[in-house]
């Protein structure tokens, strides 16, 4: 089933003569379950094209329908509704409250939550028992390294148990070690049924997306299928993805 349905997205910006398409007549289809790679040089409309699939940056025209919702024409209420319900977002910058514990940094998205204290706590602490940092639950961000404050971000954005996962170079500040620590646990996710779509300038990042849409100049040039790098010899490569003129 497609999850995921981009029909002829475009974005520009500027004015008359000056206006400039970031994202030209981009069209594909995503199953859910599935990782994207997507790649392509600085400039050419990668984190554009993820705005407009994190609900956050609405099209010029063209249509985003996730779970037969079409995003675009909600209004602005139940949009902010959709994004809290079905996305998580990881960024290259931690965006860690510094004064606040990692745990109450997971917490974070769950204050418009309606559930007990007690409850998100649970959700919060179950979080970083996925990424691995349950032991680091009342340290603050200065007393962890780079790589477990991507953790932490990561447990934040997944603390809602969201179905789709927006990363954005989640491994740009990172050393190449801790790269493929946060990538194993990307992957991780994935095999437990999160759909994730990841913007990457790195080749080996790339290698563990199940298939890599590249773009460039706005435009959709190619959506490949791989057989992704296994962290687990159990999993299973996964299909193609569809892309359509």
């Amino acid at each position: 089933m497609n999850y995921i349905v981009a029909e002829n997205l475009v974005k520009k910006f500027g004015n008359g003569a000056a206006k400039v398409a970031a994202v030209d007549g981009i069209s594909f289809q995503i199953e859910a379950g599935e990782f994207i790679g997507m790649m392509g040089e600085s400039g050419a409309g990668k984190s554009t094209l993820l705005g407009i699939m994190g609900a956050m940056n609405a099209p010029t025209s063209g249509r985003l329908i996730v779970d037969e919702i079409d995003v675009y024409s909600l209004k602005q209420e139940q949009r902010a509704d959709f994004r809290r319900e079905f996305l998580g977002f990881v960024f290259q910058s931690f965006h860690l409250v510094p004064y606040l514990t990692v745990i109450e940094n997971v917490m974070l998205p769950l204050a418009v939550v309606k559930a007990g204290k007690k409850k998100k706590r649970a959700l919060a602490e179950e979080a970083l028992l996925q990424v691995g940092l349950q032991d680091k639950a009342l340290r603050l961000p200065s007393q962890i390294s780079g790589g477990e404050k991507e953790r932490v971000a990561i447990a934040r954005s997944i603390v809602n148990e969201p179905p789709v996962l927006l990363a954005d170079e989640p491994t740009g500040n990172l050393d190449t070690k801790t790269s493929q620590e946060i990538m194993e646990l990307l992957s991780k996710l994935n095999d437990h049924g999160m759909t994730i779509v990841m913007v990457t300038h790195s080749p080996e990042c790339a290698r563990y997306a199940g298939r890599v849409m590249r773009v460039s100049d706005g435009k959709l040039i190619e959506a490949a299928s791989q057989t992704p790098r296994l962290f687990d010899s159990r999993r299973e490569p996964r299909s193609g993805l569809t892309s359509h003129p």
